[in-house]
């Protein structure tokens, strides 16, 4: 199947403005009539959820945290982009949308990436009104610094707390629709099932993580904004509960899941320090602006301490490599030039895996007093977690997984192919193509929820009539049926391994072959592996408790029995993309300094999958990608 992105033709500049005004309306007399859920209450779901009810929808939210303030949004650090141009150093919509799609490497759609930068600057007048502590300079106004992939200072930001801060503002105003009665809030809700009636997404069920207890919600439409599914590596700089659920059980339910192989890998995170460490963390990519990231020449310096290591010793790879760019090459580029620095036995640290980021130039340039005022907070993080001070030793940094930028496939209005499905920020597909910028992912979850979604969901209400359909609909008990069945089933398996034993196992199986470089070869073995393992699992896994009470052993089963059957997904789509690009990075396919090496010509489109079952291969669909305002190049940093 060839899909249709529904994208608007003519001038791009006037796209977004002629499709609004070409939508049908709903009077806000009958927006009282609809019953919209949103499911996730980070910034894409708080905006939309807020946005919705302030128009006078009812409206339904729900998270799995006991507050939304909890959402994974609080965790985005340095910045958020807007085309302001407040340095006056270049900038323009423009030059925001190339940027954007340039470090996408030619993956994501023109059109939406358009819209994306032109609303950038709504988005940072509306969280000043919010009341959102943006930095700002000596006089006073807004600051701007510099991220990856852009050679202009376009990056707001609120010290290294910026998506905490966004995501405050946001709950505020959604506190106030709660209050109000338009937005009705549910917390402690797990989404396990979407309900589809007739083809149309009509509800969702969920487990009450308190209770227990299985419910159901119906609705007139279905907003998803559950983030992404890098968690799937198991170690990554997600928060634990962060999954893939909500998305796979739609795509179960007929939902195409787009380009899942474009997994972001963050150069700048604390390096793993155990076998049995959890998570990661993540160190912002603002520090790049002042650091220096650089290995040893020789690897007999590898154990030196940093400082006993000459200058002429040093090799500064990224601003050897990336001249134009520097420590500042884009997130994709950087992680896998330092994987290269410690695959040649350069790597610092146990293990052999970091890398230095050092500030010593920038302390004697700028003096540490000002590196504190920008990054104090961090390095306080820093030395908290690895007993290092970075003002005295540079930090070790390393790639960990962290951003997905495939998702569940939606048209320009946002919408699934599963009518009245609607996905938001990183839980879709939509702008970033194989690779995002730093300080892109809060632009978009804010401009999905607060400028784009108000607008596409009332195109498509004002086409069908408020349904009626009651959660007493046979749908809605057969969902409820089967998710009470799965979870007894978990329940009920009592074998010898924990849900962790098989989550880490099955991280091993990613990040070794699914990781920063990956093969026909490495890709094979994990399609071999990942059912062997998923089929231990529903043998083997010891769950604790019962589904009557709080059993986050159960949450957690449930969870990785999803990534079991995604990552089997995952690892078929970076298969069958003979290309490198972006986030992705197939070792057959490179340049001869090493650099990916795109097919233009056989895969520049989205890659769109519906599932069939399992052990069942899924169907590709496609979606050409055209390029008609910024031409396909060969993508450079140098």
């Amino acid at each position: 199947m060839i899909l249709d992105g529904k994208c608007p033709t003519g001038p791009i500049e006037k796209t977004w403005d002629k499709h609004r005004f070409d939508l049908k309306l709903v009077n806000p007399a009958n927006k009282r009539k609809y019953n919209i859920i949103v499911v996730g209450t980070g910034l894409a779901g708080g905006a939309a959820a807020t946005s919705l009810g302030e128009l006078g929808y009812n409206v339904q939210a729900f998270c799995y945290q006991d507050s939304p303030r909890r959402a994974h949004s609080i965790a985005a650090q340095r910045g958020i982009n807007a085309a302001k141009n407040y340095p006056s150093d270049g900038d323009s919509i423009l030059r925001l949308m190339y940027d954007t799609i340039k470090g996408g490497d030619f993956r994501a759609r023109e059109a939406d990436v358009w819209r994306l930068a032109q609303v950038s600057n709504n988005i940072i007048d509306q969280c000043v009104a919010q009341g959102v502590p943006f930095g700002r300079d000596y006089a006073g106004y807004l600051d701007n610094r510099s991220f990856g992939g852009a050679q202009v200072s376009r990056t707001f930001y609120s010290r290294g707390e910026t998506g905490q801060q966004l995501l405050l503002g946001a709950y505020s105003a959604l506190s106030r629709q709660i209050k109000l009665g338009s937005v009705k809030m549910y917390n402690r809700r797990e989404m396990l099932d979407l309900v589809v009636v007739d083809g149309v997404a009509r509800g969702i069920t969920c487990r009450n993580l308190i209770t227990g207890e299985i419910e159901s919600y119906a609705a007139d439409a279905v907003c998803l904004c559950t983030g992404g599914y890098v968690n799937v590596f198991y170690l990554s700089t997600n928060a634990k509960g962060c999954s893939v659920t909500a998305t796979w059980k739609a795509a179960k339910k007929g939902a195409f899941f787009a380009n899942p192989c474009y997994t972001q890998i963050h150069p700048t995170c604390i390096p793993q320090a155990g076998e049995y460490q959890s998570k990661l963390t993540l160190m912002s990519e603002s520090l790049r602006n002042d650091g220096r990231i650089w290995v040893p020449k020789k690897k007999e310096d590898v154990n030196k301490r940093p400082e006993q290591i000459p200058e002429e010793d040093r090799d500064y790879y990224l601003e050897r490599k990336y001249p134009s760019f520097g420590n500042l090459a884009p997130r994709d580029i950087s992680s896998r030039s330092a994987k290269e620095q410690c695959d040649e036995g350069r790597g610092v640290g146990p293990g052999g895996r970091g890398v230095y980021l050092d500030y010593a130039e920038s302390i004697q340039r700028l003096s540490e007093k000002i590196i504190c005022e920008r990054y104090g907070h961090l390095f306080e993080m820093y030395e908290r977690i690895t007993d290092d001070n970075a003002y005295k030793t540079p930090m070790r940094i390393y790639p960990a997984p962290h951003y997905s930028m495939g998702g569940l496939w939606v048209d320009y209005n946002l919408m699934s192919n599963i009518p009245g499905l609607f996905v938001l920020g990183e839980a879709n597909f939509s702008v970033h193509g194989a690779n995002r910028l730093g300080a892109s992912a809060l632009m978009q979850g804010l401009s999905d929820g607060y400028f784009v979604i108000p607008y596409t969901i009332g195109g498509y209400l004002a086409t069908v009539k408020p349904s009626g359909t009651k959660t007493d609909h046979a749908e809605f008990k057969k969902s409820a049926e089967e998710v009470n069945a799965t979870n007894k089933k978990l329940l009920s398996i009592n074998g010898k391994r924990t849900v962790t034993e098989f989550h880490r196992d099955l991280g091993k199986i990613m990040w070794n072959n699914v990781g920063m470089a990956r093969s026909k070869e490495s890709l094979t073995e994990a399609i071999q592996q990942i059912p062997k393992l998923r089929e231990e699992f529903w043998k083997n896994v010891k769950v604790t408790g019962t589904g009557a009470e709080l059993n986050q052993q159960l949450e957690n089963a449930g969870r990785v029995a999803d990534f079991l059957e995604f990552g089997e997904l995952m690892a078929r789509d970076s298969l069958h993309r003979e290309e490198s690009c972006g986030g992705h990075f197939r070792v057959e396919h490179q340049l001869p300094d090493g650099e990916a090496k795109r097919n233009d010509a056989d895969f520049s489109y989205v890659g769109a999958w519906e599932f069939k079952g399992l052990d069942k291969e899924p169907e590709l669909h496609k979606e050409p990608l055209k390029f008609e305002t910024i031409h396909l190049a060969v993508r450079s940093y140098k």
